[in-house]
């Protein structure tokens, strides 16, 4: 098998919603209209497009009162195509039940949203099809009972994880198995993709520390707002971690394409082994109708510059009835391109490895062993987080004398994760004014927004859905650090009551 032959198989999924509440009925009525129109399809991801009706009843329409507890799984994507849509959503975030041990969310929609979405389907179609083929990365504002009380700075730290094998690759002799631990190593962050909860956007200059893990220090800041950027840089003694990352999206209608546009780049100390990472895009199925699921389908690609080596690792595409699903299997290469070790596993289980011979078969006398498998994760979690997620809110996690920019000290992301939506909604559009504020501000100036830990290099780098502008670590962060944790000066302090201060230009009060 060489690297560009591909199997057929599965993918990974995002789960089913509580709705809102008397969808039901008026859905009946729509989605025979609906699904007649050229280009939106609904699919099963459980196999098949037949029954598209009853499909898109499912999970997300009940006749019920919706999002009144926290459903594990349930989709915020909707959310965004209904405000990408113009539909005029009005949250209640002080309604609560007082039966239910969360706080109560209810959605009351206007008389306009509902003669646009029910009433008048050929109106609704056609402001569905202004956006197709639209990036809707920042188009809009959205509701904070979507969102998980993490930001995408954090989500960055979390590939960190299983950051032990990158360890072992780093002391491995094998070169080929040096590519089997790195690449199982990036596949680990799939696992937390199954949360379908949004985290939030970060604040421009917003920063996430983390330290007590493996030995890493780890830093990454927003860098641009238009676009939303971000960068990070992790190290440890074994290796170093670098990424710029763009997200850049495809609105198709009744689905979304992801493209994940950045350069990721891992560095192995003992030898100076460089390594690039281009991983699949992801596609949201089923925005509109029938259960929200999110597939990665195609190849993960992981080069060694040095030696060129490489490890090209196929994502299956759910199939029919859902076979192959979360299945992922393919080969480590030398830098002619023949086969050294086959890899195969889930995405969302495990990883193994054996040596193979020039035509990609087991080789006689060997046996397939396990590389890496996913840890055993808190039951019943309210937000579907890992042990390690949780270790991300915490300030266990956070050095001393934290920077005051640190997401841990977002009071939206504070105030969600106590479970007060209220105070959370009411943060994050404080936050969001402010920065609109400070915006002004900087544009009244003629200045320009600079990175504090990053700069922007000369170097444009070209990944398979666009060029990316790239930023580097400038390593004052790592002085900074050296400096606070010398200091016998600094007064230990409750870090909790520092308050979230980004700005460029102090703490600024809404104009």
């Amino acid at each position: 098998m060489t690297s560009n032959d591909k199997k057929q198989g599965g993918g990974f999924f995002a789960s089913i919603a509580s709705s809102l509440s008397n969808f039901g009925n008026a859905m009946h009525k729509s989605v025979n209209g609906m699904i007649g129109y050229e280009g939106l399809e609904v699919i099963n991801p459980e196999g098949g497009t037949e029954d598209a009706e009853e499909e898109a009843q499912r999970g997300r329409w009940k006749q019920e009162v919706g999002f009144c507890n926290r459903i594990p799984g349930r989709p915020w994507i909707w959310l965004i195509s209904a405000a990408t849509l113009g539909c005029n959503l009005a949250v209640d975030t002080m309604n609560v039940d007082p039966k239910n041990k969360h706080p109560c969310r209810k959605l009351h929609s206007d008389h306009s949203f509902h003669h646009a979405l029910f009433n008048e389907r050929d109106s609704y179609w056609k402001m569905m099809h202004k956006y197709i083929g639209s990036d809707v990365t920042s188009m809009v504002t959205l509701p904070v009972f979507i969102f998980e009380p993490t930001t995408m700075l954090q989500k960055m730290a979390e590939l960190m994880e299983y950051s032990q094998l990158l360890d072992r690759a780093d002391v491995c002799e094998d070169p080929y198995m040096r590519m089997v631990y790195t690449s199982s190593w990036a596949i680990s962050v799939y696992f937390t993709l199954q949360r379908t909860w949004k985290p939030f956007n970060p604040v421009l200059g917003e920063t996430y520390e983390m330290v007590n893990h493996g030995g890493i220090t780890f830093i990454s800041e927003q860098v641009s707002h238009h676009p939303p950027m971000s960068a990070g840089h992790a190290e440890n003694e074994h290796f170093t971690y670098d990424i710029t990352s763009k997200l850049k999206t495809k609105f198709l209608g009744n689905s979304l394409d992801i493209y994940p546009v950045g350069r990721t780049r891992v560095t192995l100390k003992r030898d100076g082994v460089v390594l690039d990472l281009v991983p699949p895009l992801s596609k949201v199925n089923n925005l509109i109708f029938g259960r929200t699921w999110v597939d990665s389908p195609g190849e993960m690609i992981m080069t060694n510059l040095t030696t060129g080596d490489k490890v090209v690792l196929y994502f299956q595409p759910c199939g029919w009835f859902g076979t192959g699903r979360y299945e992922v299997d393919g080969y480590v290469y030398n830098a002619a391109e023949e086969p050294k070790i086959l890899m195969t596993g889930k995405w969302n289980e495990s990883m193994s490895y054996q040596p193979c011979d020039m035509e990609g078969e087991p080789l006689s006398g060997t046996e397939m062993k396990e590389v890496w498998r996913v840890a055993d994760v808190p039951e019943n979690d309210k937000f579907q987080y890992t042990y390690f997620s949780h270790k991300l809110n915490s300030f266990d996690t956070a050095p001393r004398k934290l920077l005051a920019s640190d997401s841990r000290l977002r009071p939206d992301r504070y105030a969600l994760e106590k479970g007060d939506l209220s105070k959370a909604g009411a943060e994050k559009s404080s936050l969001e004014e402010k920065q609109r504020a400070e915006k002004r501000n900087r544009e009244a100036k003629g200045h320009q927004f600079t990175p504090r830990w990053f700069d922007l290099s000369n170097e444009v780098f070209t990944t398979p859905w666009g060029d990316l502008e790239v930023y580097q670590y400038n390593g004052k962060y790592t002085d900074h650090r050296a400096v606070t944790d010398s200091s016998d000066s600094i007064d230990e302090v409750d870090i909790r009551s520092t308050e979230f201060n980004p700005w460029q230009y102090g703490n600024l009060a809404m104009e």
